[in-house]
């Protein structure tokens, strides 16, 4: 609980400029306290919208974190969006396999299979990765985490590069309540998909919607 209420500090209680400026600079100077860690770099920079990366694990990999906001969709509508695997497969045509492979039905958790095309000439990719959500009344807040796993029901398909190191996790704060419209949302997100992307493919990535399912995968 002490968790969510730091997450619930993040955002602001409303979206006017100069509370967005606010949010915008501590994002952008990192929200850690450890020297060690790198700044944020702004990727893209919108209204609604904005995206941030730096660097993890001394290497080529990188953590972006997103923050948008809409208005005219209801929390819980958008919430849904993120968990049916069946309605992502109608309108992302990166999709070539999305599926949920297990349910714990004690802890709520799920295991999905979901594999994605690249932009040419790059091979495709696929997860597997284990989900939970949550829905906190007292914080009013969403929340959808994931994390790369190994599944036996799931051996390597040669004809793809299995991503190993994934993780990702979504809070979406109503403007008012989940049923009415109007949210912020903050999306931090990390994998080693085994390539470099250059800055316009990040780009391409968040117009297709690649930084979703990042759950707004599945």
């Amino acid at each position: 609980m002490k968790h969510m209420q730091e997450i619930s500090k993040f955002f602001p209680s409303n979206t006017e400029d100069d509370e967005m400026q606010e949010l915008e600079e501590s994002t952008c100077q990192g929200v850690s306290s450890d020297p060690e860690e790198q700044s944020w770099e702004m990727v893209v920079s919108k209204k609604h919208f904005k995206l941030w990366r730096r660097p993890v694990g001394g290497g080529h990999m990188y953590q972006y974190r997103v923050f948008g906001t809409y208005t005219d969709v209801t929390p819980r509508q958008f919430f849904n969006v993120q968990l049916d695997t069946e309605y992502r497969k109608k309108w992302d045509s990166l999709v070539i396999k999305l599926e949920v492979i297990e349910r714990d039905r004690d802890t709520g958790s799920e295991v999905v299979h979901w594999v994605t095309h690249f932009p040419y000439p790059m091979y495709s990719r696929d997860y597997v990765y284990v989900r939970r959500y949550d829905v906190d009344q007292e914080n009013n807040l969403m929340v959808l985490v994931s994390r790369a796993v190994e599944h036996p029901g799931v051996p390597e398909d040669p004809e793809f590069v299995r991503v190993r190191t994934y993780e990702s996790q979504m809070v979406i704060h109503p403007h008012k309540s989940f049923d009415e419209n109007g949210f912020d949302y903050l999306l931090t997100y990390s994998d080693n998909p085994q390539t470099v992307f250059p800055r316009y493919c990040v780009s391409w990535m968040v117009s297709s919607g690649e930084f979703g399912d990042c759950d707004s995968s599945a």
